[in-house]
């Protein structure tokens, strides 16, 4: 309950600065739709030259696009963690994070928390519900539960690859510029893993495994017959990776030592 209510506190604290510069809040809405909008422009334009793209066509592309951006967009309201080292390490913000009691990761994540990222998900949910239609997917009892179940998993994929490059902070105060490459990679996942090379299709499964965070779930409500299994993986890579993260996470808060050490 106590964690609970500091949610509660930090959304007030959040919308009280938000009601206060009321344009910033929808100039960054704005941009989001528009970065989304022009993804989904390249991939109409794409199919503009071909009918399927490695025996997916467009409404199925469509469909793994939408389902993307749903644990992204929670991913990123809720694990904004961009800048951290230079914040929370160079300049010691982190000292001020430590003196309270709740856990601090946990104080970062209210800290930085991002609401308006969330209509990038309604977004992606309005794209996928539009290619159900189209695709015309049957649809079952549990196919509500299953899609949560897949969704966190991805989430916890998300939290965990990105806590763990955070982590690398607490090791070096220069920039390793790692988190672009990877911010980079993670796209990968919004295309079927049946276009790549074995190679990439390796390391998006099991090494980097952003591939859990768009296809392989969204693969189950299409194709289950061939992806169930692979899609049943993501809640679990989610606990491992998470799980991994935040072990990093507590080596590195114990290896800190404030600021200017």
């Amino acid at each position: 309950m106590f964690y609970l209510s500091l949610v509660v506190e930090y959304l007030k604290n959040y919308m009280k600065t938000r009601l206060t510069y009321r344009s910033d809040f929808w100039i960054e809405v704005v941009s989001d739709l528009l970065f989304n909008g022009l993804n989904l422009f390249f991939i109409l334009v794409v199919f503009l030259q071909t009918q399927s793209l490695g025996g997916w066509d467009q409404e199925q592309i469509l469909f793994i696009y939408g389902y993307f951006m749903i644990p992204y967009g929670l991913f990123i309201t809720f694990f904004n963690l961009w800048g951290f080292g230079e914040r929370y390490i160079i300049k010691g913000e982190m000292d001020r994070i430590l003196t309270r009691p709740a856990y601090n990761l946990w104080q970062l994540m209210l800290e930085n928390l991002n609401p308006s990222s969330l209509f990038s998900a309604l977004a992606g949910a309005i794209v996928m519900i539009y290619a159900w239609v189209k695709l015309d997917l049957p649809f079952h009892w549990y196919d509500p539960f299953m899609f949560i179940v897949l969704v966190v998993g991805s989430v916890l994929i998300y939290a965990g690859v990105y806590i763990s490059l955070t982590s690398l902070s607490f090791f070096s105060d220069a920039p390793t510029g790692i988190l672009p490459l990877i911010w980079n990679i993670q796209n990968y996942g919004r295309y079927p893993v049946t276009i790549y090379n074995k190679l990439l299709r390796n390391i998006l499964t099991w090494i980097l495994p952003f591939a859990f965070v768009g296809f392989y779930p969204a693969a189950y409500f299409i194709d289950p017959a061939n992806w169930k299994w692979f899609a049943m993986l993501t809640p679990l890579m989610g606990i491992v990776f998470s799980i991994l993260g935040i072990s990093i996470w507590n080596i590195g808060v114990k290896r800190y030592r404030g600021a200017g050490s």
